[in-house]
């Protein structure tokens, strides 16, 4: 049963003596609506005051049937909305600890800032690679309806005070999808100064504000209607191009995925060329490009090419060889 069932069924049974209180005193004593309702009322309640007008001995006995019942009743109905109010209060209470303890025992996670149409799509694929997360979302009406496995919470993304409920000085990146470019800028501003180490993505919607959230802090800017225009246009005019980077990046497939792994200082194969590694003749992985330190990419890299402490190798394979290269890597 529902909470509001729960709720109703008492307030209709509470009316319900009232009516019949009222009624009685009018067919039994004559009484005018007002007298019978106010005599049902100081009789239910207990209040003790005197009688409206003295009863017969058939109205005496009405309100001995009325007190045994209506009061009971009364009582037996207050009891039951109090209980549901509490435990409804109550539980709220819980599951917002709850929720805050989950929060705190995030780390290294990532904070959406938006659950729309691209947070929404953000989220399935933050699900498929097992990345923690946590949404923010203004809307309590979005928050309710979204599925109770997602760890999200209702508030405001760009007051600070938010984004530090959200873990934000433990996280590892922040993605801002907000409707409207002034409260991506304003989130990626909070963001950047709550934590200067923070990686940045956020949405761009209008022309010109890309720019401005490069110079506010984010590390990267993604405009949809950029990126749809040249995915349509690109499915007719290279169709074997777009189906292949579709087929190497949708979440899911096994025969073939492209990934990034990066090279932490301990890993043995630093200093070491891609051929002395053997990643391509032993694992059967292609490395499509290495990402250095200071940010710059080498496509294609020949077997001469050396690994370098922190760098991050963008490798394509099957599921399985990625994963023997990271064995291989340390990760």
């Amino acid at each position: 049963m529902t909470a509001k069932r729960k709720i109703i069924y008492p307030v209709i049974a509470i009316l319900f003596v009232i009516v019949f209180g009222t009624l009685g005193y009018i067919l039994v004593e004559g009484w005018n609506l007002f007298d019978s309702f106010y005599m049902t009322i100081i009789t239910l309640t207990t209040v003790g005051y005197e009688e409206v007008h003295r009863l017969s001995p058939a109205g005496r006995m009405f309100s001995i049937v009325l007190m045994l019942f209506g009061v009971g009743t009364m009582f037996y109905m207050f009891g039951v909305g109090a209980k549901i109010l509490l435990e409804g209060e109550l539980r709220e209470i819980l599951g917002r600890k709850k929720l805050t303890k989950k929060i705190e025992n995030l780390k290294n996670h990532y904070i959406i800032c938006g659950y729309g149409r691209m947070g929404n799509i953000i989220c399935k694929e933050m699900f498929e690679s097992n990345a923690p997360f946590v949404i923010v979302e203004k809307s309590a009406e979005v928050v309710a309806s979204m599925d109770p496995g997602i760890l999200s919470m209702q508030g405001d993304a760009t007051r600070d005070s938010v984004l530090q409920q959200a873990g934000i000085d433990r996280a590892r990146g922040l993605i801002s999808v907000l409707s409207s470019d002034a409260d991506n800028l304003y989130v990626v501003l909070s963001a950047r100064g709550l934590n200067p180490k923070l990686r940045i993505v956020a949405r761009a919607s209008e022309e010109g504000a890309e720019k401005k959230l490069l110079r506010a802090g984010s590390d990267s800017v993604v405009s949809p209607y950029f990126i749809g225009g040249l995915r349509i246009a690109h499915t007719l005019l290279k169709p074997a191009v777009v189906d292949f980077i579709e087929f190497a990046t949708r979440s899911g497939n096994l025969e073939l995925q492209m990934e990034e792994i990066k090279v932490s200082e301990s890993s043995h194969i630093v200093n070491r060329s891609l051929d002395e590694c053997g990643i391509r003749k032993n694992l059967g992985v292609i490395i499509v490009a290495i990402k250095r330190e200071s940010g710059e990419m080498e496509f294609n890299p020949t077997s001469a090419n050396l690994i370098k402490q922190g760098d991050t190798l963008v490798a394509m394979g099957e599921n399985r060889q990625l994963k023997s290269l990271e064995e291989l890597v340390g990760v």
